[in-house]
């Protein structure tokens, strides 16, 4: 296993990250124990929520962004790289260069285990992750390694989180002109996302009311049911990291298997994400296929609900990639995958062979889901959140030990390995 360098020989540059201030905290600590750290700021979000020496602003087009990094990368000579995202196209062009000069690569996210854990990964998730999927390496890597804790450190408010999102995108819009050339990475203008957001909160609590009463009536009917939490349609987990160009092909994918091979008196609970902008109607969507495959009255589709109270009755949960799953299988529930998931392991998931999973849910074997936990929990996560001051002071101080300390990023299986 190889060793990091000095913290003084270490140069970092950061890329986009969250609509928080993790980022420049990260770098605070960084700075404190001798390394040196540049942003380059793509747009007006990202000077915002960075405000500290080493930002320089990139105001050209991306045609010629590849040109820009290289040179970067080279003359400040930097030796690891930190975004959020390694899929946004101006982060995999700058991932491509840095690797050509050695770079490391980190990838920040929102934790695998929820709520308050963050991810810190080398290299980056689901297909792009090094974490282990054979089952005999994670239970030989995660032996005397403590059970995680579960008890909550962290919260963060829903109004945070939104007004920190706005915070970044509407300077975007409205002062775009301080970066002209700018390439959003959404599928969705901010303004349309935000009048979609402004429509559902308007109707939350309906939508929730509903929600509830629809999953205790289904789990007071004794029915057998399966859940399918819904994904963002913005997601790179479903948009880098699955078969599928579109929410909309899972969905078929998935009610074609269940109108196939699931008993005639099983149910699909389908959840709508709680962070949906609302801009596609996913409910007319499910609907429209289902009654096309006459299968409307075994379908249930909700938009709102505690998604833990469903995953406690159903008979196994349905997903492309989503961390929801991760709940279902500390609860023990049969998951079956679509897409590449870290979690995607023989014994702890099934594959996508969906006809047979309605017929025969195989739950995770217990002592291989624990082992997993433990592994994930140690390795790649620490605790924290991105939107609390708080909570992100937390992750980041962790962070900093983890890049200064851990230059492997997964160094209990990386050891097991050798």
């Amino acid at each position: 296993m190889s060793h990091p360098r000095p913290a003084r020989e270490r140069a970092f540059l950061f890329l986009q990250g969250p609509s928080s201030r993790i980022f420049a905290l990260i770098a605070d600590g960084l700075e404190a124990n001798g390394a040196r750290c540049w942003r380059i700021n793509l747009n007006v979000g990202d000077w915002i929520f960075w405000r500290r020496k080493g930002g320089v602003n990139y105001r050209s087009s991306f045609a010629n962004w590849r040109g820009y990094v290289r040179r970067f990368l080279a003359e400040q000579k930097i030796t690891d790289v930190i975004v959020l995202g390694e899929e946004r196209p101006y982060h995999k062009v700058a991932i491509e260069e840095a690797r050509k000069l050695g770079a490391l690569i980190y990838v920040v996210e929102m934790g695998y285990l929820r709520p308050d854990w963050v991810t810190i990964e080398r290299d980056g998730m689901s297909s792009n992750s090094h974490f282990p999927r054979d089952p005999a390496q994670i239970r030989e890597a995660a032996q005397g390694l403590p059970e995680p804790d579960w008890t909550p450190k962290y919260t963060q408010s829903f109004l945070a989180e939104a007004s920190l999102d706005l915070l970044y995108n509407l300077p975007n819009v409205f002062l775009g002109f301080l970066f002209p050339y700018y390439r959003r990475h959404a599928l969705f203008h901010p303004l349309a996302e935000y009048a979609g957001w402004f429509r559902r909160l308007s109707q939350g609590k309906k939508r929730s009311r509903e929600a509830r009463e629809a999953i205790d009536h289904l789990i007071r009917s004794g029915r057998p049911y399966f859940v399918y939490p819904l994904q963002l349609e913005t997601d790179y987990q479903l948009r880098a990291h699955s078969p599928f160009a579109s929410q909309r092909e899972a969905i078929e994918l998935v009610l074609q298997s269940f109108a196939r091979a699931g008993q005639p008196e099983a149910r699909l609970l389908v959840k709508i994400h709680p962070l949906d902008n609302g801009l596609i109607d996913w409910s007319a969507v499910v609907t429209k296929i289902a009654s096309r495959m006459a299968i409307t009255e075994r379908v249930l589709v909700v938009d709102g609900g505690n998604l833990e109270e469903a995953f406690g009755s159903c008979r196994g949960v349905v997903t492309v990639n989503s961390t929801a799953a991760l709940s279902a299988l500390r609860l023990g529930k049969p998951v079956a995958v679509l897409g590449s998931a870290i979690y995607r392991v023989e014994g702890l998931c099934a594959g996508s062979d969906l006809d047979s999973f309605w017929a025969a849910p195989v739950p995770p074997e217990r002592e291989l889901a624990q082992a997993f936990f433990r592994l994930l929990a140690a390795d790649i996560q620490v605790r924290g959140n991105f939107y609390s001051s708080a909570g992100s002071l937390a992750a980041a101080e962790a962070i900093v030990v983890k890049l200064l300390n851990d230059a492997d990023n997964g160094a209990n299986w990386r050891r097991a390995a050798e």
